[in-house]
Parts: C-alpha cells; structure tokens; sequence
C-alpha cells in the first residue's frame, strides 16, 4: 500500500469552454463537477481549491462560461455552463482580446466568458456604428458602451 509520502497533488485544469479535467481526462459527473465549481477560489496567486492542502487550478481562460444571455426588461440575465443563473450589470460588460465578451459573476468573484452563442446573443441586442465599429447596449432609457479591456 502506498504510503503518504506517494500522494500527489490532482492536477486540475479548467479549458476555455469551462470544462475541467483532472490530470488530462475531463471530469464529467455532475457532482464532482459541483464539488468543485463550488471550490474554487482566486487570489493573487491564482486559482485553486482549498482543502487540507490549497491545490492549483490552471485556468486556460476564464472558470465559468455565459452560455445564454438574454434581456429582461433592463436588465441582462445569464445562464452559466454550471447552470446557475443571475443578472449581469450591463456596465461591466468588456470586450476582450479578439473581441470576446466577458462579464464579472457571482458577486465579483470571478470573470466569465460569453460562449459564442452568447456573444451572438449579447450582439444581437447592440446597435453598432459601422463607421466606428463601436457597439452600445441599450436596455430600458441607458446605454452601455461595448468597451474594449484588457
């Protein structure tokens, strides 16, 4: 029997999809998936899940995924890939590197990044400026400029 000595820290890793893996094969149990959803934690030094032992989490992007954005009213309500749901203050809305939405989520704890048909969603709800290139938001009597960050 192996002693203590042998055990090694998992190897975790969330992809740009949301989807986790475990030492290179993908966690798919609903629970397990939960248990560590709910885990995850960010500092400074990264991501990672604290048990008696703070073990990393390599994020390739973002750890959660809008994968339904929609209007209601005006408001923005999203769909997260672990199937929670909540509204996005429209202001926080950025554009990252190629133009890729992101939002902050559950209560600024963590950034998501709009699947594709999210972005396709989010963009369908945007007037743009062809001459510009500049989208903006409108929901009830504002409007939220689609900005580019960092």
């Amino acid at each position: 029997m192996a002693g203590r000595a042998d055990w090694q820290l998992p190897r975790l890793r969330v992809d740009r999809d949301g989807d986790w893996f475990d030492d290179g094969v993908q966690v798919t149990h609903a629970g397990v998936l939960a248990h560590l959803r709910a885990g995850l934690r960010h500092d400074a030094a990264g991501y990672f899940i604290q048990t008696r032992v703070r073990i990393p989490v390599e994020v390739e992007d973002a750890p959660f995924v809008v994968v339904r954005i929609e209007r209601r009213g005006a408001t923005l309500h999203a769909v997260l890939n672990d199937g929670t749901e909540e509204n996005v203050d429209a202001a926080t809305l950025r554009l990252g590197p190629r133009d890729v939405p992101y939002c902050p989520i559950k209560g600024s704890a963590f950034e998501a990044r709009l699947s594709r048909a999210a972005a396709h969603q989010l963009l369908a709800l945007a007037e743009y400026d062809e001459a510009t290139g500049r989208g903006t938001l409108r929901l009830g009597d504002r409007a939220y400029p689609l900005r580019r960050g960092a």
